[in-house]
């Protein structure tokens, strides 16, 4: 894309117009640097781990962590700015997840964390 903007403001530029080149290295710049940031984007993920004391999100890339009991987190999605978002929290800490997963899929995530979660919080469980 670059190469086709470049050939095209050399044609305009030889056609008289001596803006072409400045306005092609500016668009070029742009749109490496909004590929950059969807590439690096692309890279985000979140590892879950559930087991009977602790329910554990740690945020890839970097070192971001929520840790929450597995007794009393509550996952539910809520709409904000006409978005749903997953939300996990617990005694008044939130965080969303899945924030870069369509939205039938971060449905599909609740689902199974409830289930999951379900397991750890279940009256039977301490019978």
């Amino acid at each position: 894309m670059v190469t086709v903007t470049v050939a095209i403001a050399t044609l305009g530029a030889q056609g008289g117009n001596v803006y072409a080149p400045i306005f092609a290295l500016l668009e070029s710049a742009g749109l490496v640097m909004a590929l950059s940031r969807a590439w690096h984007a692309g890279d985000r993920s979140e590892r879950i781990r559930i087991d009977a004391r602790s329910l554990d999100i740690e945020y890839l890339p970097g070192r971001r962590h929520a840790r929450f009991q597995s007794y009393w987190v509550r996952v539910r999605m809520r709409e904000e700015l006409g978005r749903k978002k997953l939300i996990v929290g617990s005694h008044g800490d939130e965080v969303e997840i899945g924030a870069f997963l369509g939205e039938e899929e971060r449905a599909s995530v609740m689902k199974t964390l409830r289930g999951l979660l379900a397991n750890y919080t279940s009256p039977a469980l301490g019978q």
